[in-house]
């Protein structure tokens, strides 16, 4: 039994979505940046919703990558007919 090969991706996507998971990352993990308690949200210090905020900013930024890399259905009907399995699309 031969395995596709998944098709390659366009580099400008890699680093499009090195560059978004990388936001994510820098923005939660370099303390400096949220190291303060002003200004403050009601009761709540600088840090803490600073920290809050991240946590639906970086589900987005993830949503953003997982849409760019997916591979969509038409590609992997493509990819089976270039394979020569034998199926097709409209049998």
């Amino acid at each position: 039994m031969a395995q596709t090969t998944p098709p390659r991706r366009n580099p400008a996507t890699w680093i499009a979505v090195s560059i978004l998971v990388i936001i994510g990352i820098v923005g939660t993990l370099w303390v400096p940046i949220y190291a303060r308690s002003a200004p403050k949200l009601g009761a709540f210090p600088f840090f803490y919703w600073y920290q809050l905020i991240w946590v639906p900013v970086v589900a987005i930024l993830s949503l953003l990558s997982y849409l760019l890399l997916r591979t969509r259905p038409q590609d992997r009907a493509d990819a089976s007919t270039a394979a020569g399995d034998g199926t097709t699309a409209g049998t």
